[in-house]
């Protein structure tokens, strides 16, 4: 069994036939369940029979999505082989992760970037996925949704404290309070919700992607590119990788050629937006990997990005600090890129 901080995922054979069997504790993260949020040990196991079988929990909507993908949507998609009791069974996919290809080639970053994103658009702008979408959103998902979950009222100040880096990041959770513009998503805009690297697979190296574990929802048109980015810069800080440099540069020609394609007058916008989804979405997971307990077992990337939590912490307040100094999403964007390379030198 793998563990995550959000859910169990076991590879089993059923029938001879290889399956992936995903599930989910309470609707919540492992970290949070672990931490008291639904209550003692009865509590738990009271509403964890009860979510088992309701039709609204996250592996169900899930289901309901990958069947999204695989019909109206036309992309690439696991193959789901059934769901029951709150148990989530897909087929494996084969190929290397969008991660996998990044580091073997850093040279094609802003191509595969480019390519991985424009898929999803395509797809999810298709006749009859926003309608499908509407009846099973996983907004758990969602950036924005998450930091103010996260970190409002008296809970949330709570909750930083618990990180080790608390005044800081309570100084970080105000600045993207009082920088965060984000405007209602136009009617039938769909988001994938959790575009991380690792959630697209390429069976053929140079063929469309597969992709899993979404999270399809009404949202910001920018939320997939920050997410991936998000995740891309926390992967390099973790790992420092010898070719971080041609990565970043990758990084940074995809995101303005992606905003070249706005009009002029939209652009400065989209990339201060981008910013501060990128930024709350590392805050966002940052805080669930620090405040884990000691003895849960986190996947590799996990226990990398808890290691280098300082450099992390550092990008955060540098990059927050010039939210509030600057206007301008292009003079935004090079600055965080900057601190980028701060941290992954460090």
């Amino acid at each position: 069994m793998t563990p995550s901080v959000t859910s169990y995922v076991q590879r089993l054979t059923v029938d001879g036939r290889a399956l992936y069997a995903k599930t989910s504790l309470c609707g919540v993260s492992l970290v949070s369940l672990l931490r008291g949020a639904c209550g003692d040990f009865e509590t738990v196991r009271a509403r964890q029979a009860a979510y088992l079988v309701t039709p609204d929990s996250i592996t169900a909507r899930e289901a309901v999505q990958l069947r999204t993908l695989a019909g109206p949507a036309r992309l690439g998609t696991v193959a789901l082989a059934g769901h029951a009791r709150g148990v989530l069974f897909t087929e494996p996919v084969a190929g290397r992760t969008l991660t996998d290809l990044i580091e073997a080639e850093p040279g094609r970053t802003r191509e595969l970037l480019g390519l991985v994103v424009r898929d999803v658009a395509e797809g999810l702008a298709r006749e009859g996925v926003a309608e499908a979408v509407e009846g099973a959103p996983i907004r758990e998902r969602g950036i924005a949704g998450t930091f103010v979950r996260k970190f409002n009222g008296l809970s949330g100040g709570l909750y930083l404290r618990q990180t080790g880096h608390g005044e800081v990041l309570d100084t970080v959770v105000t600045r993207l309070r009082r920088a965060r513009r984000i405007p209602a998503a136009p009617a039938g805009t769909v988001v994938f919700g959790d575009l991380k690297p690792e959630h697209a697979t390429f069976p053929e190296e140079h063929g469309r992607p597969v992709y899993l574990d979404p999270g399809l929802m009404r949202g910001s048109a920018v939320a997939d590119t920050a997410k991936l980015v998000s995740r891309m810069v926390l992967g390099m800080v973790a790992r420092r990788p010898a070719a971080a440099g041609v990565v970043l540069g990758g990084i940074d020609s995809f995101v303005r050629a992606s905003a070249r394609r706005l009009p002029a007058q939209e652009r400065a916008a989209w990339l201060r937006e981008l910013v501060v989804l990128v930024l709350m979405d590392t805050l966002n997971i940052l805080s669930t990997y620090v405040t884990a307990p000691a003895d849960l077992p986190l996947p590799v990337h996990a226990s990398a990005v808890r290691g280098c939590a300082r450099e992390v912490v550092n990008l955060l307040d540098r990059a927050t600090a010039a939210l509030t100094a600057l206007e301008d999403g292009a003079s935004v964007w090079r600055l965080y890129l900057t601190y980028v390379r701060k941290a992954v030198a460090e």
